[in-house]
This record gives structure tokens, C-alpha cells and sequence, in this order.
């Protein structure tokens, strides 16, 4: 079983007014989670957005996580939002199998 992952949007900050649209969207707080079992990791950052005038405009109350999510990917890129997958993937293998362990001491007892 592989580790699934999802994308979040913890918070959007937005401009009061800008070109006569109301709460523009111009900073994302996301998330990429992953979860294998019992284990999981994630990433956390933050994507600056572009306003566009002329591109068709979603009022705030209306936007979709997925909608928002897809503004993020496409401003980080696909080679960045790879990244940033594999990262996470390569967290939860590292809990999985980790590289170093801290065995109690022999002399310790039981």
C-alpha cells in the first residue's frame, strides 16, 4: 500500500477590493498531507497568486478547494509540486524503515 495524498488550504489571505472585485484572492496557505497506515507527514507553504482582471472571476464565497488548489499548483509548477510530493512520500518511508535507531542499552536491563 502506497501513501495517499491530498492537498489542503489552510488559509487565503485576500485584498478588501482590487479592480472592483471584491476579496481577491492573492496569497495561499496549503498543505500536502500524506498518509500510509499509521503514518504521515506533510508539507506546508505558501503560494502568491496574480490577480487577472480580464480572466473570469469566482467570488470568494463561492470558490471550491479544488478550484484554489489548482490555482496553487500551476503557480508552484509541476516540477515543484513533484518535489514536494515526493518529499512528503519520502518522509513517511523514512518513519517506515528509518536509516538510524536508538536501541535501549544492553546493560540496562528489562
Amino acid at each position: 500500500m502506497g501513501a495517499s495524498l491530498t492537498w489542503e488550504v489552510e488559509r487565503m489571505e485576500c485584498y478588501p477590493e482590487k479592480e472592483g472585485k471584491q476579496n481577491v484572492v492573492f496569497m495561499v496557505h496549503w498543505r500536502c498531507i500524506g498518509v500510509d497506515g499509521i503514518f504521515n507527514s506533510a508539507n506546508y507553504g505558501t503560494q502568491s497568486l496574480v490577480h487577472d482582471a480580464e480572466a473570469p472571476f469566482t467570488p470568494y464565497a463561492e470558490l471550491a478547494l479544488d478550484q484554489v488548489v489548482g490555482w496553487v499548483k500551476e503557480a508552484i509548477g509541476d516540477e515543484r509540486v513533484s518535489k514536494i510530493e515526493a518529499s512528503v512520500i519520502e518522509q513517511i518511508e523514512t518513519q517506515k524503515t528509518p536509516p538510524t535507531i536508538v536501541p535501549p542499552l544492553p546493560w540496562a536491563g528489562v
